[in-house]
């Protein structure tokens, strides 16, 4: 069995006294694991790094095998993501959440986000909310998807505030006034056509708080599994990241 694919690295497991295993999101094949002989050697561990771009070749007698990668790098991006802390809690928070897919089970729309994120995720100002939107494109992906373009009482798609914790649908303002204390809190950033300006510190922990519901709910409790500890690393550098930036103009020509 022989393929050829090309993806990022998520993570990278030593084997014996000179091998890794490495763990690739990879274009048409999803998550897929392969040994790599010699990945601990001094020339290849620069290139075997979370967050790199890769070519891969895939060998194994039999399908079902772990078989083996030769790897080619494509696009370094470690060592640009290992100097800003909330990029290294974010390739964590990822990465963790990327094993919970099925092994070898394409994943074509989480391939494109996650390169989308590695362009960005060492600038504070855009790697958390597009952190949040990835998780939400995880919960979709695996069947959880969230409904967030119409209110779920009056469907209505003006003014949507919150998000119901039983059915993951959007709320209105007026809809959610008498069970605010039931509902989550939605940001306007992951509303259709509110996203424009940069989220305020509080609007990031409520979008945090949303993915972080759903995802125990669904994905991490469902197995018994905490959440990655990246991710509460993450919401902390995120919240006091834009608590630290100065606001964007907003004014026109």
């Amino acid at each position: 069995m022989e393929w050829t694919d090309e993806g990022t690295i998520i993570g990278v497991k030593a084997h014996g006294e000179s091998a890794v295993i490495l763990e690739v999101m990879t274009r048409e094949h999803g998550r897929h694991l392969g040994l790599v002989r010699g990945g601990r050697s001094a020339k290849a561990q620069p290139q075997l790094q979370p967050g790199n771009h890769v070519s891969l070749v895939w060998r194994a007698r039999l399908d079902e095998h772990l078989g083996e990668y030769k790897v080619e790098l494509l696009a370094s991006h470690a060592a640009r993501l290992m100097e800003v802390p909330i990029a290294l809690y974010g390739l964590g928070t990822i990465g963790g959440l990327l094993r919970l897919l099925p092994e070898r089970d394409p994943h074509p729309g989480l391939y494109e986000g996650l390169a989308v994120l590695i362009a960005h995720l060492d600038e504070p100002r855009f790697a958390p909310a597009l952190v949040v939107r990835f998780e939400l494109a995880m919960l979709a992906e695996l069947g959880f998807g969230l409904d967030l373009s119409r209110c779920a009482a009056t469907g209505s798609t003006d003014d949507l505030t919150h998000v119901s914790p039983k059915s993951g649908k959007a709320v209105s303002r007026r809809a959610a006034q008498p069970y605010l204390d039931r509902l989550l809190a939605l940001p306007a950033f992951l509303v259709e056509g509110q996203g424009g300006r940069e989220p305020s510190p509080a609007e990031l922990l409520a979008g945090f708080t949303l993915t972080g519901y759903f995802l125990r709910r669904h994905l991490f409790d469902p197995r018994g599994l905490q959440e990655p500890p990246e991710r509460l690393r993450l919401v902390e550098q995120a919240v006091r990241a834009a608590g630290n930036m100065p606001e964007a103009d907003s004014s026109t020509d």
